[in-house]
């Protein structure tokens, strides 16, 4: 099994198990830094229309898994699609969808190897909005996403990432564990 998934297999199926102990303060330089990593990404993907910021930030072997798309395996092939959408963005352009972090929702936890940062788990909830016909902005789902950044050459480069728990806003908790 991929170390990753194990990794992953591990997190989420003892999500609220884990002790608070490994989670990084918010105020730490770790923590602040993949904040502005993930804060860099969301705006490339969802408010610039920007994949080449986005693909600074993925490793090259990048796969995404998401509970209702399936997986995508590589970087090029998770950001064609990008590519492709932003090149049609014109004058009248208007940004089609919102992703808004949920305040208090994002973890960090560090990964070392003998003692030596060598990359990240990322974790939190977000929700979305989308235009609607009249041009604007409806609420759509809340979802949870975790991110494993690894430091490749100095740089954090987000090698998986999921997308899961996609749920209405109206009926979702967010509070559960």
């Amino acid at each position: 099994m991929n170390v990753f998934r194990y990794i992953a297999l591990i997190f989420l199926t003892t999500g609220s198990i884990v002790s608070s102990r490994g989670q990084e303060a918010v105020d730490s330089e770790l923590y602040t830094i993949l904040k502005q990593k993930d804060s860099l990404l969301f705006r490339a993907a969802f408010d610039t229309c920007d994949p080449a910021t986005m693909a600074s930030l993925f490793s090259d072997d990048f796969e995404f898994y998401h509970d209702r798309v399936g997986p995508t395996d590589g970087k090029q092939r998770f950001l064609s699609p990008m590519y492709t959408r932003c090149q049609e963005k014109d004058g009248s352009w208007v940004q089609p969808s919102k992703r808004i972090l949920i305040e208090g929702s994002l973890v960090v936890y560090p990964l070392r190897n003998n003692g030596e940062l060598y990359g990240a788990i990322q974790e939190g909830r977000h929700r979305f909005e989308f235009l609607n016909e009249n041009r604007e902005y409806q609420q759509g789902d809340i979802a949870r996403f975790l991110h494993l950044w690894l430091l490749e050459d100095g740089q954090w480069k987000i090698k998986r990432e999921l997308s899961y728990d996609h749920q209405s806003a109206e009926t979702y908790t967010i509070n559960k564990p």
